[in-house]
């Protein structure tokens, strides 16, 4: 049987956990420039994975189904959504023939743009944004930004980070919502360090690939190479949620992929998702998902856990 292709060879990005089991929802970091996904066709995916960039699919036939956080969403022909590739996510289900455009946008671009202070915090706080208003030219503007990101030639790739960044902006400005209904917003922020979002890149890049350790906010300060209260003020300026928050989600989302994507014990998933303690990993996951871990498998598997292979 071929192998499904994967989130590496979608993108030709990096494992940071490759030693890891292949069920394991991996944490991939490309170069964090702009691209885009080489296959156009979608597949079913093996597993839930998780990525650094932002997230861009624009369904050109067909429609595909996403298990996003604990969630299903649906996506069909003619529609554009974005998403933190941090946030678990795979692709469930689709329709024979199925093709969408796939493009990554760089955090620095996104962190970097102050107009999005609100847009951005409903992303990082885990939002499928789906835009409101697409024009006719939009597909063909979509296929050819692909086309000029994989053809490699800088001249134009420079083009199409002005011109996919002002297309986001637009996002924003002209309407979206969020197909989770989950965002939480905050009050802009007139932070502008010019350091800023460079340090929050650092820092959010090192919690994707440190979570699962026993790290601190410190840690994460340090990282940055910043002073541990500065650099607290700095990422909940940018990201919304504190740092130690943005490490407990980190562990959260990749316990629930656990949960639904592996047989092992709760006890192990706790601790493989970075938990230093069963009553700390039980307290945080009822918080945040209303139920004990082993409640949340047997409803998500009897949900739509048989098209997760």
């Amino acid at each position: 049987m071929a192998r499904r292709p994967s989130l590496v060879d979608h993108l030709g990005a990096t494992p940071v956990h490759p030693e890891r089991d292949p069920s394991h929802p991996l944490v991939v970091f490309g170069d964090h420039q702009f691209c885009a996904g080489k296959l156009m066709d979608v597949q079913k995916m093996s597993g839930p994975h998780m990525h650094s960039q932002i997230e861009l699919n624009f369904v050109l036939k067909g429609a595909m189904t996403y298990w996003f956080d604990g969630r299903e969403l649906s996506v069909d022909e003619g529609r554009l959504c974005l998403f933190w590739g941090m946030v678990p996510h795979q692709v469930i289900d689709r329709l024979p023939g199925t093709q969408f455009i796939c493009l990554y946008v760089p955090m620095s671009a996104f962190l970097g743009t102050a107009s999005l202070s609100r847009f951005r915090e409903a992303v990082f706080r885990g939002s499928v944004i789906e835009a409101l208003h697409l024009r006719p030219w939009d597909r063909e503007v979509f296929l050819r930004w692909r086309d000029e990101l994989l053809g490699g030639d800088e001249s134009d790739i420079e083009i199409v980070r002005s011109e996919l960044t002002a297309r986001v902006m637009r996002i924003e400005r002209e309407g979206w919502r969020d197909l989770r209904e989950q965002a939480s917003l905050i009050q802009n922020s007139n932070h502008r360090d010019a350091d800023w979002v460079q340090h929050v890149e650092l820092m959010l890049r090192f919690i994707g690939e440190h979570a699962l350790e026993d790290i601190s906010t410190d840690d994460v300060g340090r990282a940055a190479g910043l002073h541990p209260n500065y650099a607290m003020n700095v990422f909940k300026r940018g990201v919304g949620m504190t740092i130690n928050q943005a490490i407990i989600r980190h562990r959260l989302d990749t316990a629930q992929s656990l949960l639904i994507s592996t047989d092992m014990q709760v006890t192990e998933v706790a601790y493989d998702s970075g938990f230093s303690s069963l009553s700390a990993f039980y307290e945080a996951f009822h918080k945040r998902f209303g139920e004990k871990p082993v409640q949340y498998r047997k409803r998500m598997r009897q949900g739509h856990g048989d098209r997760i292979t």
